[in-house]
């Protein structure tokens, strides 16, 4: 597909962003004010620019936008062909009386009464489902503080608003990761303000505090309540499972009885109101290095030359297990716990190329006479992407990418943009260079033509994330899907620095056991190290997933075997007393289980680890124990 002629699929999500203009996606200040969605700021401002057009074109515009012609007709008597602020404020008004019509009115009622707007209140219902009242109160919560922090004003011809990016019931995109500094900006930018606004919102001084040290002044308010929710869940299972019960499984022969007991319990603690309480001034923060460079990358001065590792955690087989770096601090001290109490290694990956990944690495593997993959893959955009400096304009400073993500912006979003540059003759002014850029730094634009971005074409991620060309193609993924699978993946040069010291102990081979295998970064990291796969048994429980590593696998020619199982709980000790016995154990145990319910774009939940899908880390622990266990019982 041509880059230049599309900014990519529109239907490439599966929850709500700024890209679909949907009519009940709006906030309207209840004093009457103005309008601090987007998609309606950008849209006034053309009708503005053409106020002298006959009515139908007028008609005509707000036609296109999704309205019948009768409402715009209406909206025009009542307001005047001039006032197309006052036209599109009704349109809206017009929508939000008819939903509120078709909707369960005695909890809109409900809601209203607490002090909520009607519209508001709407909105929350339809995102959550009429029978779920705490989460639709938790939603309404929310979009009282941003529609608080978000100044509004009136759009004109000549002006498009300052807050013309802080859509903020349009535009919930939540950002795995960013560059130190390169921010994804917000309009949230008052520290103390944020802070009254969340104790407004119910939460303590102290847990405001907390995540405001720990998330950065810079973040916003979904970002900070993100936080706060997270850290809740990581001292309630602080109280559910004791210090002494985080040990290695392998030392206790009923592990799993208790911790399935537990577990139940923690299921039953979920579904009531956790105190708030639960996050106090003792929560302190984990402070990220910066830079994050762990202990060390390439052309960098290392910052630590050695460690000590806990007894337990000594020798092989070896482990290297990879998740978010912004998971809250007491799900890294759970996940440290649970893994021999081994401190993670925070590293940003674009140090390594030119796009940011920032992960925690909890390892035991040597630290010393690392050394990085060759030739160095691109630094910077236009090293990656050169073509893209003739049109790149001054006034866009990014010279990294932020965190490639697992889906794209559509042609919506970059046709959009292009309207609001081509309006505008020579450099545009100040709010529009602002807006473009916030969505350039959100999605990973770059510059293909004059005033025209485009997302990144699968194969060029692939690039950014050292996997060889059309690696995701292979296993017969869609566009969508590659998007998705390479969002979740390691980066390869990152993953082989740290795995290029098993190149000398292993001469001969080495056999992994990969967990939650992906589009198998750890592979391709070990194979372009040079190191012989003798046997890897991989773990993934999706199908297209485990497509692309056979199709790797075979067009690489290796002679090792290959072994794939879709289900992590097919590993019990029978089974996995079988595949010891036939390749005499594994070398390493490699992965990374997944973050949705922890953080990052991919969130579904904010469950922390005993999340539906961030619970799989569990499984890692007890497939680890089991494997070091049998192999020194040998």
């Amino acid at each position: 597909m041509d880059r230049n002629s599309s900014g990519g699929d529109a239907d490439n999500f599966d929850w709500d962003t700024e890209d679909e203009l949907e009519i009940d996606n709006y906030a309207i200040s209840r004093s009457g004010v103005s309008l601090t969605n987007g998609e309606a700021v950008l849209a006034t401002t053309e009708v503005n620019s053409s106020a002298d057009s006959p009515k139908s074109k007028l008609i005509d515009h707000f036609v296109g936008m999704g309205f019948t012609e009768e409402l715009v007709a209406k909206a025009i008597e009542e307001n005047g062909e001039e006032n197309s602020n006052l036209i599109l404020e009704a349109l809206l008004q017009y929508t939000a009386s008819s939903l509120a019509s078709s909707s369960d009115s005695k909890l809109i009622d409900h809601f209203v009464g607490m002090g909520f707007s009607e519209e508001m209140a709407i909105k929350a219902i339809k995102e959550n489902g009429e029978g779920n009242t705490d989460t639709i109160l938790e939603t309404l919560l929310t979009y009282s503080a941003l529609e608080n922090s978000a100044p509004v004003q009136h759009a004109d011809s000549d002006n498009y608003s300052s807050d013309y990016e802080g859509s903020f019931l349009d535009d919930f995109t939540d950002i795995d990761s960013s560059s130190d500094t390169e921010e994804i900006m917000n309009p949230d930018s008052d520290e103390e303000s944020k802070l009254l606004y969340l104790t407004k919102m119910g939460y303590s001084e102290a847990e405001a505090s907390v995540a405001m040290e720990r998330c950065g002044p810079d973040s916003s308010i979904e970002e900070l309540t993100d936080f706060i929710c997270a850290a809740q869940m990581a001292k309630a299972s602080d109280a559910l499972f004791p210090v002494e019960d985080r040990k290695p499984f392998c030392n206790d022969p009923n592990y799993k009885k208790r911790r399935n007991s537990s577990y139940d319990l923690w299921k039953k603690k979920k579904q009531m109101k956790l105190d708030k309480k639960l996050l106090n001034e003792d929560d302190h923060a984990v402070h990220l290095p910066n830079p994050m460079i762990g202990f060390g990358v390439p052309n960098e001065p290392d910052l630590v030359t050695q460690r000590t590792l806990p007894e337990d955690a000594i020798g092989p087989p070896y482990f290297y297990y990879e998740n978010v770096a912004f998971a809250p601090v007491g799900v890294w001290t759970e996940m440290s716990r649970y893994l021999y109490d081994v401190a993670p290694e925070f590293v940003d990956s674009k140090y390594f190329c030119a796009a940011a990944r920032k992960r925690g690495y909890i390892h035991n593997l040597p630290i010393e006479n690392r050394y990085p993959l060759l030739p160095f893959p691109p630094r910077t955009i236009h090293e990656a992407f050169p073509l893209t400096k003739r049109w790149w304009p001054s006034w866009d400073p990014r010279t990294k990418l932020n965190c490639l993500q697992t889906c794209t912006a559509s042609a919506k979003l970059t046709e959009r943009i292009r309207n609001a540059l081509i309006a505008h003759d020579g450099e545009p002014p100040k709010s529009v260079q602002k807006y473009v850029l916030d969505e350039c730094r959100k999605w990973n634009l770059v510059w293909v033509g004059k005033n025209k971005v485009a997302p990144l074409e699968p194969g060029e991620v692939e690039m950014l994330l050292g996997f060889p060309k059309d690696h995701t193609r292979g296993g017969g993924s869609s566009r969508t899907e590659r998007y998705k699978s390479l969002g979740n993946s390691f980066q390869v040069d990152t993953v082989a620095y740290h795995l290029s010291v098993l190149k000398d102990m292993f001469p001969g081979g080495i056999t992994v056991l990969s967990l939650f295998s992906g589009i198998g970064g750890a592979e391709v990291a070990l194979h372009r190290l040079g190191i012989p796969l003798k046997a890897v048994v991989s773990v993934e429980k999706s199908e297209l997933n485990r497509n692309v590593v056979r199709c790797w696998w075979e067009q690489t020619n290796q002679r090792g075997t290959l072994i794939d199982i879709p289900d992590v709980q097919e590993l019990n000790g029978d089974r996995l007393e079988q595949l010891m016995s036939r390749f005499g154990g594994f070398d390493l145990v490699v992965g990374g289980s997944p973050c949705n319910n922890l953080a990052g774009s991919n969130r579904h939940h904010r469950d922390g680890l005993e999340g539906k899908e961030s619970s799989l880390f569990y499984d890692y622990c007890r497939i680890l124990d089991l494997v070091r266990l049998m192999q020194r019982n040998q």
